[in-house]
Parts: structure tokens; sequence; C-alpha cells
């Protein structure tokens, strides 16, 4: 009778391992794309065909981070309230930005601020039209009314400014938020592996499928040619990975011939080249990681020792005096790089 058993058991797992590559072998890899928030998006799931309903489920998430917060768009949330419309009611998208905006800002010291809207504009990054030249005078002026603890949030989701000149730009993490809303729609959809991705910033859930290992994603070189090249890859797994980089976007003064980068300093209001060339940040969440990505690029490196690291792991390119690079790494993103790309 034992010896029946145990063929009975060894049967029924041959069975039940039969069945799981017949369901890994039917799912075939999918990949969509399409562009929204001024950039690229890209999605790549698993399944038998074609989902035809994504595109649309899609739209609808473009539609309603817009509709929240696009300084883009004149009729958005955020629009109207850079514009002194206090009645606005903000939806759930801005509560949880703005909140978490908050948080970030006060871990960061204030180098994550987005009321930067105004100073955005004045270098030519945002929707405003650009000044001519950016003075001392000019930049102390938009200084005086920059820094979040000059807005706040209410219990019946009104925004208040103590100074009505307080422009929001939340750019620099709602497209991270934004990706983390594609997460969680492809969850609902009933998705385990996939990866979503807008303009760079990602996120990850389970693996590659047809590979059986953790999705293999790629940091940019801060220098790129013709041909578009890396300087690291690593392997995630259900996390999030945001990069954020001076070598792409900038402007030139046409009378000093200075370059004005896109990532600016809220304390001093100047927006000028560093040595530090991209930060990348690995979290639980795409939202987390995008506003951490922007705000080390701007805080001094020394700070990194006197802010909470618990939420984030860095990896940090600097230019140094040799035309190389220098690498400022955490441990736990060290662990996830692949070994032919260790420093």
């Amino acid at each position: 009778m034992r010896s029946i058993i145990m063929v009975f058991k060894r049967f029924s797992l041959i069975c039940a391992l039969l069945l799981l590559v017949g369901c890994m072998t039917t799912s075939k890899q999918q990949n969509l794309s399409g562009y929204a928030l001024g950039t690229s998006y890209n999605i790549t799931y698993f399944d038998e065909d074609v989902n035809k309903h994504l595109t649309s489920a899609i739209d609808s998430v473009f539609y309603l981070v817009n509709k929240s917060m696009s300084t883009y768009l004149p009729n958005s949330d955020i629009s109207k309230i850079n514009r002194g419309d206090s009645s606005v009611i903000v939806d759930t998208h801005f509560s949880r930005v703005f909140e978490k905006s908050a948080s970030i800002w006060e871990n960061t010291r204030g180098y994550f601020d987005p009321t930067v809207g105004a100073l955005v504009n004045a270098y030519g990054f945002g929707p405003g039209k650009p000044l001519d030249r950016v003075t001392i005078t000019r930049r102390d002026s938009l200084l005086s009314f920059t820094g979040f603890d000059k807005v706040s949030l209410t219990s019946n989701l009104r925004i208040i400014k103590q100074d009505p000149r307080v422009y929001l730009d939340f750019n620099a993490i709602a497209k991270g938020y934004a990706v983390d809303l594609l997460y969680d729609m492809m969850w609902q959809l009933g998705y385990k592996d996939f990866l979503v991705e807008i303009g760079g910033e990602l996120r990850t859930s389970g693996q590659h499928q047809l590979k059986q290992s953790p999705w293999i994603v790629a940091i940019d070189h801060p220098e790129q040619g013709e041909k578009r090249t890396f300087i690291k890859t690593l392997s995630l797994s259900d996390k999030a990975l945001a990069t954020s980089g001076n070598y792409r976007k900038f402007n030139i003064d046409s009378l000093s011939g200075n370059r004005y980068v896109h990532t600016l300093n809220p304390h001093t209001g100047t927006a000028r080249p560093s040595k530090v060339l991209s930060v990348s940040i690995v979290a639980d969440d795409c939202m987390t990681a995008d506003a951490y990505a922007t705000a080390l690029m701007a805080m001094p490196l020394e700070y990194l020792k006197e802010i909470d690291l618990q939420e984030f792991e860095y990896f940090i390119v600097i230019a140094n005096s040799s035309a190389a690079y220098d690498y400022k790494i955490s441990p736990g993103f060290q662990e996830l790089l692949n070994e032919a790309s260790h420093p």
C-alpha cells in the first residue's frame, strides 16, 4: 500500500509540474508602448494574447494624472491653484503626491521642493515664459515665495498658500507616481510579472517569466553618443528605479554663455552644472525613487549622512578631474548590480 501511495504522490507531482510548465509556455511576452506626460512609456507583460483593453485603461490613468497635476494644461487642478483659485478641492492623486512631497521635503532639508515652479519657469524648464536673464535681484524675488512650508493642504482638501505667487510643480514626482498607478492597474487586471516604464522611470513586479529570473534594467551612461549606451545594469524584482541627470536638459545663456541645468537648488535659486552627473534611486515605489533622485541631484553630497536613508538605495555618478567617473553607492544598491557592471 505504501508503494502505491508513493507512486500516486510522484504522479501528482509530475502532473503539477507539467501543468506549471504548460502555463508558462502559453504566456507570451507582450509589449505595449506609447507617448504620454511629455515622454514615452513602455509596459512589458506576459499573456497568451495581446490585451486589447490595456490601451484604454492606460489612457485613463494618464488622464487622471494630467487633470490633477499637469502644469502644461490650463484647466488642471494644479494650474487653477497656481492662478490663485482657492476653491479647488484636490483629488486623491494630488493629496497623495502632496503628502509624499511634504515628507521628502522635510527629510532632505528642503532640497526636494515642489514650490520651485516659478524658478523652473524663469530658467525656461517649465510651461511659463522664461526670463531673458535671471538676475540676482529677480532670483531673490522668486526665492521669497519659494518653500514648501509656505503651502498647506487642509482637511477639506484645499490648498492654502501663504503667498499667492507660490507656484506648485510636481513634475519631479508625478511621473514616478504615474508609474505606480500603472503598476497598481496591472495588478488589478491580474498580472503578477510585468515591468512599467515612463521616460526612464520604472517599476518591476515579479520576474521575467520566459527567463525565470529578475528583470534586468540599465542606467544610462551620462555621456550619450549617437548610440544609446549604459553605465550599469542591475537585477530588480518588486522594486522601482528612477534616474535624474544633468547631461541632457540644459539651456545656454546667450549673453554669458553659462549652462543652466534643469535641477535647481531650492535654497539658492541657482541652476548650475555640478560634478554630480546623475543619481539613480531604487525604492519600493517609483514616486519615492523619482523624488529622491531629484533631491540628491540638488543636495550637497555631504548631506547624505545626515538624512534618513531607510526609504531608498542610491547610485551616484560623479565626474572627476581625469575625465573619468567616481561612484558613490549605497550597500543595498551594490547588491543589485550585475557582476559585469560592478565598479
